[in-house]
């Protein structure tokens, strides 16, 4: 039964989100994609996550037909992909991303279009000019914890500790952390210091 409810709750979203979507073009004309999306932001609990589910279903660049968004999240652009299973907490705010199939954020993340999107200009003032959006990809099955900040691609399966800052690349399959974000966890192999001490214990015998 709960399926069924779950399927009809999505064709009446999608039904009521229909002519929002058709109003932004279907994600095209950016600046009122971004307005409702930052409105949808503030429908509260179940509801609001099934009506903002439904809206970018119909305006990202690709959209899973089942995910979960908490309030006050919202996506800044619609050149984003969202696979399925995808759990992203409150107050996130996603820029250019694909984020893969059940990968979680928690609240307060923050997922940068990369790092160059304010430059300066020779007089050292902040301009338009120059500006730059990177798409940034988060894994299938990663979790990326409360308060953190990504400007930079996370491998499949990894994690990132609450409150980091990754400015570079974080592997697969990985824990990281800090401001910046370092590896934890693996640790990372010390080849020459094993090679050092290799070669003491064969000098002393």
């Amino acid at each position: 039964m709960r399926p069924i409810l779950k399927t009809f709750a999505r064709g009446v979203c999608l039904a009521l989100m229909f002519p929002i979507a058709l109003v932004t073009g279907f994600g095209r004309f950016e600046g009122l994609f971004s307005f409702i999306a930052q409105v949808l932001a503030i429908v509260p609990d179940l509801p609001g996550s099934y009506v903002r589910v439904a809206f970018y279903r119909m305006t990202l660049r690709s959209c899973a037909r089942e995910f979960v968004m908490g309030t006050g999240a919202y996506f800044a652009h619609p050149q984003i992909s969202v696979g399925d299973g995808v759990g992203i907490a409150q107050s996130c705010i996603i820029g250019y991303a694909t984020i893969g199939d059940g990968a979680m954020l928690g609240p307060h993340v923050q997922v940068l279009s990369g790092g160059e999107q304010h430059k300066r200009d020779s007089q050292g003032r902040l301009t338009d000019e120059g500006r730059k959006y990177t798409p940034v990809s988060i894994g299938e099955h990663c979790f990326i914890g409360a308060n953190s900040v990504i400007l930079a691609d996370v491998g499949a399966k990894s994690t990132v500790a609450a409150g980091s800052v990754v400015f570079t690349p974080v592997p697969a399959g990985v824990t990281v952390g800090g401001n910046p974000a370092e590896r934890w966890w693996p640790p990372k192999s010390n080849a020459p210091a094993a090679k050092q001490q290799r070669a003491h214990r064969d000098a002393a015998e």
